[in-house]
């Protein structure tokens, strides 16, 4: 098991905690990854579970060496049971290695769900095992950056007591990760902030890249390129820098990084915005009129902009 060294000395002192035995449920990216992670620190994945073909595929590519096996058998293997299905099956998965028995007392048992945490695990709690939650902060695609991304990510944490929060601060930091804490109750409301901070932002970076093709669509760059639909293209060469310089300007400088018409009270600007989405999808232009709602309430915009978007809900 992997204790907390004599004095709070943690990996980073040069000292690492006793090798473990990992199992892995199931090989969709967070697992992989993670159990990748935990390989290159000399940790061993000695089993884990694929059902589907792309599942399969992950394992032999991340770990090559782990057999791929029932679910109750790599629960068996491991003495760190790591629990990487969606939120969804999380439930039905623990109430099922409790009924059968196959994991073991004093196994720590992980799950690596953002919005749950120890409760869902209480039936193998009950059994003796050490139940953690660990949740990576990051957005995994299923490519070759996803292990390295992982040094450098933030994880929420959330344990049952001292001694669970110094295993999870361990595995965390062996892995190059920062662990911060998150209470029980909390986990909902974090869970909400990175899925906004995070699947929002996609939508919002795609949905400006449509508009942007609409806009120049049939247009040549220099007689070279017709703008088109294939990712990669000039439209998301135009937004790449913009979004990259407003992300940063947002974490580094907070409020005081809101540009645009919106900010500066410009209603007209906002209403041609709306009027010229609308003609390309009604949708979009919804979703830009909702967006610029919550960016006028930032900004404590004038009430000529507050207007002009309450009109434009009313069409």
């Amino acid at each position: 098991m992997v204790q907390p060294s004599a004095g709070g000395t943690t990996p980073h002192d040069g000292l690492r905690p006793a090798r473990l035995t990992i199992g892995v449920i199931s090989a969709g990216r967070v697992g992989t990854a993670l159990g990748a992670a935990f390989e290159r620190v000399e940790h061993v994945v000695v089993g884990c579970a694929a059902v589907s073909g792309a599942s399969r595929a992950r394992a032999q590519r991340w770990l090559p060496d782990t057999p791929v096996l029932p679910i109750d058998e790599v629960a068996g293997r491991a003495e760190l049971l790591l629990l990487a299905v969606p939120d969804t099956e999380l439930a039905a998965l623990v109430t099922g290695l409790a009924a059968t028995g196959a994991v073991r007392p004093n196994t720590i048992v992980v799950h690596t769900s953002g919005a749950n945490g120890i409760g869902v695990l209480a039936p193998l709690a009950d059994l003796g095992c050490i139940t953690l939650a660990i949740h990576p902060a990051m957005t995994f695609a299923g490519a070759d950056e996803d292990v390295d991304r992982l040094a450098g990510t933030c994880f929420g944490i959330t344990a049952g007591d001292e001694i669970g929060y110094a295993i999870a601060q361990s595995l965390v930091l062996e892995i190059g990760g920062e662990p911060f804490r998150v209470r029980e109750d909390a986990r909902a409301l974090y869970h909400a902030a990175l899925a906004h901070g995070s699947n929002h932002l996609v939508t919002v970076v795609l949905d400006a890249v449509d508009a942007l093709r609409a806009a120049l669509w049939g247009q040549e760059l220099l007689g070279q390129e017709t703008v088109g639909e294939r990712p990669g293209g000039i439209a998301e060469r135009i937004i790449a820098p913009l979004a990259r310089a407003a992300l940063d300007n947002a974490l580094q400088r907070g409020q005081s990084a809101l540009t645009g018409p919106v900010a500066r009270g410009d209603a007209a600007a906002v209403a041609r915005h709306l009027h010229a989405l609308g003609e390309v999808n009604l949708d979009l232009a919804q979703a830009y009129r909702a967006d610029s709602q919550r960016t006028a309430q930032r900004a404590h915009a004038p009430q000529a902009v507050f207007d002009v978007l309450a009109e434009a809900g009313q069409e």
